[in-house]
């Protein structure tokens, strides 16, 4: 009888655990950024066409091409330091679902031009919230 309620125990605990573990991955994955388009939850990617760069919502990382080969990184590159990402326009990538985006960047690069507005965009968050890791710069 025993043995019976510490496997009983056991089995409890173990539920619990993968039961936390589950909430804690679901609520901390894919969460847009702040100076990220509003309406989007969904989203993969955006794709930045003043910058020539995506950024990667559920990794929370830029990508961009540098050095011959494309970069994954949380921060802007700093040539970009002084970028406003929350008045700069992001295009959200609907209809791509796979690991490198820039696969398709000839595409988008044409299509989005540097520049390229399809009218007003609202943010997420309010400009000065520092939430974001994304508003950071290094080298």
């Amino acid at each position: 009888m025993k043995t019976l309620k510490l496997m009983i125990v056991g089995l409890f605990f173990l539920f619990v655990n993968q039961a936390i573990a589950q909430v804690s991955v679901n609520v901390n994955l894919g969460t847009p950024p702040a100076w990220g388009p509003a309406g989007y939850t969904e989203v993969e990617y955006y794709y930045l066409p003043d910058l020539e760069m995506y950024y990667d919502v559920h990794q929370t990382q830029f990508i961009y091409f540098s050095g011959g080969r494309w970069v994954r990184s949380a921060y802007l590159p700093r040539r970009y330091r002084g970028y406003d990402l929350y008045g700069g326009y992001k295009v959200v990538l609907n209809d791509y679902h796979g690991p490198a985006p820039y696969t398709y960047f000839k595409d988008h690069k044409v299509k989005y031009y540097k520049g390229y507005r399809n009218g007003h965009q609202a943010t997420i968050g309010v400009r000065g919230e520092k939430k974001h890791k994304g508003k950071k710069h290094h080298d």
